[in-house]
């Protein structure tokens, strides 16, 4: 019988316990701001701690251990592990676990900053590969095998590679090349799967975890009903030493980590595990005639998928044909009521959902207004066609353990050509630095930099008067 272990541990603690002289402070909720009461009220219960019966996730013996060993079995890899601080978490202890100081680690460029303060804390040597460019969309995608190649010949004493695959605009790359080549190297295979937690179903495309990849993380949060911050770390290998990432896991996280993420983790592989072949099928079907609409509007059309890739179902990438930024169109959206993933300075990216999708008919007549509103607009231009402003290969200026050594000063950006960047420039969401630290601030940089806060992008690592900090090497 389908069951969720340590959902059903809390709900008979919560029937047996008296009394709270334990933490946390709220005392299963007895003590608490009255105003904010009735929302918080029936959670908090199972907002609890390490009690006898609850097990321990760095230390699993029951119900935790249950849980996740349900969790590999559903996605049939051979260890999976509960995350209570996102994919970040995930990625810093795959890292950690998966490299040690020095060694030389093949990165895709457009990975996010998580995977870069992985870097920085394992104090290793980071290969940036740059990605492809999707033409329509004018945002990364994979790298290509021959780039991989090429770094391989130039850095043959890498010891693997990190992939973000898929990309946040849904673009999946088959790895198994990838990953055959990086295996036969002796290296091994690191996939940041953030927007693939539902990866496997049927009519979705294949996780990583079984197309090559030695460790995946994804997300749960994000396209599951998991609470935020919630997520899944897989291993399919022998390449991994478990004590290794166990002990990462335990660096990286909360020694009082949520019993509510956690919860909603082992609910929400419950509720994959509950669809039906008619659900997943009236999903995908719901996906298509939700595409189809949009393509039947004025000055709406979707991003196609670009040959050699596959579409996440769950995502979808709309452009205007009026001469607008995805940020101007993101605003539109908002105004109705309706708030979307990101905005780019083209695109505006929806996640839809793993099941029914409410007020159809209200949410197509927001699309019909600002289909119309869209009408009063001046028409775009021919599209420009894309252009990465990474090198192929790159490396970073000065290493990690160099930084530390360095003092810090702040530096308006447009005079910051040449210096080298302190700390990331990102543009958040999607959170994939457009300048790293460590890496030489150019011309390029600085000037996708203003195009793209002057579209409306918000931007983490900059303050309002442009000011970023860059090391002092003079």
């Amino acid at each position: 019988m389908k069951h969720a272990p340590l959902y059903e541990a809390l709900v008979k603690h919560t029937q047996n316990t008296k009394w709270s002289f334990h933490v946390p402070g709220h005392k299963n909720g007895l003590i608490f701001e009255k105003t904010a009461n009735p929302f918080f009220q029936p959670v908090l219960p199972f907002d609890t701690t390490e009690l006898r019966g609850l097990d321990d996730l760095h230390h699993p013996d029951g119900a935790i251990l249950e849980a996740q060993q349900l969790l590999s079995s559903f996605y049939g890899v051979k260890k999976s592990y509960f995350l209570v601080g996102g994919s970040t978490s995930g990625n810093l202890a795959m890292i950690l676990a998966s490299f040690t100081q020095d060694d030389v680690v093949l990165v895709q460029r457009n990975c996010h900053k998580s995977v870069l303060n992985g870097l920085e804390l394992a104090g290793v040597k980071p290969v940036f590969l740059s990605p492809e460019m999707d033409e329509e969309g004018g945002f990364t995608l994979g790298v290509h095998t021959h780039t991989i190649r090429k770094a391989i010949e130039n850095f043959p004493q890498f010891k693997g590679i990190i992939l973000t695959n898929p990309t946040y605009y849904g673009m999946q790359q088959d790895i198994i090349e990838i990953a055959d080549v990086i295996h036969a190297n002796g290296g091994i295979v690191l996939v940041d799967e953030a927007h693939g937690a539902h990866f496997g179903l049927k009519e979705m495309p294949e996780s990583a975890i079984h197309r090559g990849a030695d460790i995946v993380v994804q997300s749960a949060h994000k396209t599951l009903p998991a609470l935020t911050m919630g997520a899944y770390l897989h291993v399919n290998s022998d390449r991994i030493e478990e004590y290794r990432l166990s002990q990462a896991l335990q660096m990286v996280q909360s020694s009082s980590p949520s019993y509510l993420i956690m919860a909603s983790l082992d609910l929400s592989r419950l509720y994959l595990e509950s669809l039906s072949e008619k659900d997943i099928n009236e999903i995908i079907q719901q996906t298509e005639e939700f595409r189809s609409f949009i393509d039947s509007l004025q000055h709406l059309h979707i991003v196609k998928t670009p040959v050699g890739y596959v579409l996440d179902p769950l995502k979808v990438t709309i452009q205007p044909d009026k001469d607008i930024s995805g940020f101007v169109l993101q605003r539109m959206f908002e105004e109705e009521g309706l708030y979307t993933e990101l905005a780019d300075d083209r695109n505006v990216l929806f996640i839809l959902p793993l099941g029914r999708i409410n007020q159809l008919t209200e949410l197509k007549e927001v699309f019909h207004k600002v289909s119309r509103k869209l009408s009063s607009f001046t028409n775009k231009e021919e599209t420009i066609i894309p252009a990465s402003q990474f090198p192929k290969i790159s490396t970073l200026e000065l290493s990690y353990i160099d930084m530390k050594k360095l003092s810090v000063k702040q530096a308006l950006i447009e005079d910051a050509e040449g210096s080298i960047a302190a700390e990331g420039v990102i543009p958040y969401p999607p959170g994939i630095p457009l300048i790293a630290k460590g890496e030489k601030i150019t011309s390029e940089s600085i000037r996708l930099y203003l195009f793209l806060k002057e579209k409306g992008a918000r931007f983490q690592g900059i303050n309002e008067h442009k000011k970023m900090h860059v090391f002092d090497i003079e």
